[in-house]
């Protein structure tokens, strides 16, 4: 029986991975104890991991499932 959902487990595991990338990213941004946000996990990491995350988002939504 052929499955009605738009995507296949792995993409929904890349999903979830690509979210929690994202949500990590903006709370290392969050955890900066310069002003404004300007010390290394402010500019550097937290923008790095959220990068990352988007992309692991593009590709879980253009991978095709396997059959």
């Amino acid at each position: 029986m052929e499955s009605k959902l738009p995507f296949g487990k792995k993409n929904y595991q890349w999903m979830i991975i690509g979210i929690v990338t994202l949500v990590a990213g903006f709370i290392i941004m969050s955890l900066d104890n310069k002003p404004h946000g300007f010390g290394f996990m402010g500019l550097t990491l937290g923008p790095i991991l959220i990068m990352a995350g988007f992309g692991i988002e593009i590709f879980a939504i253009l991978h095709k499932p396997v059959k």
